[in-house]
């Protein structure tokens, strides 16, 4: 189905601030993906507070343009989905995610990260990250446990030594 050229313009307007806001963004090649899959998605993404918009690669194209943005922009699939968000690694994390669980549909073609264009791979290696609460919690088990170590150690002398 042919869109307008008024539709275009505001499918391009639309994506244009939603990029412009956006410090992280995932592009993925979506094909034969189920609609309840889609939907699923989606509510996962909101929940996250990330953005997730499906458009015709050629007006995505027009709204990167005028993001400018560093580095070469990856070759996008005919069918292309955008998930986009203010938190650098949320959109990585759930969309990696998202693929794992949907090999055959959802391939990630790339993205953008603090303002430069990265390839997949990269997408990948970023979703491993920890997020920000995970890694505050293994910083303070590291620094707890020489702590606990000690106190352990202590607990074992005093049982060992003779009552008077």
């Amino acid at each position: 189905m042919a869109i307008n050229k008024a539709k275009k313009k505001e499918i391009v307007e639309k994506l244009e601030k939603s990029f412009s806001g956006a410090k992280s963004i995932v592009f993925l090649g979506v094909k034969g993906i189920k609609v309840n899959e889609q939907n699923k998605l989606r509510k996962t993404l909101r929940e996250q507070g990330v953005g997730y918009t499906i458009a015709k690669k050629t007006l995505v194209g027009r709204a990167l343009d005028t993001a400018k943005l560093e580095g070469v922009r990856p070759d996008f699939l005919a069918e292309l989905a955008v998930a986009y968000s203010e938190d650098n690694l949320a959109t990585h994390r759930e969309i990696s995610d998202f693929q794992k669980k949907n090999k055959d549909n959802v391939k990630i073609i790339g993205g953008v990260f603090e303002g430069v264009y990265v390839d997949a791979a990269k997408v990948s290696s970023l979703a491993s990250i920890p997020s920000l609460q995970t890694l505050r919690a293994q910083f303070v088990n590291i620094i707890n446990s020489p702590i606990q170590g000690f106190v352990m150690a202590l607990s074992e002398i005093a049982k060992s030594k003779p009552q008077a």
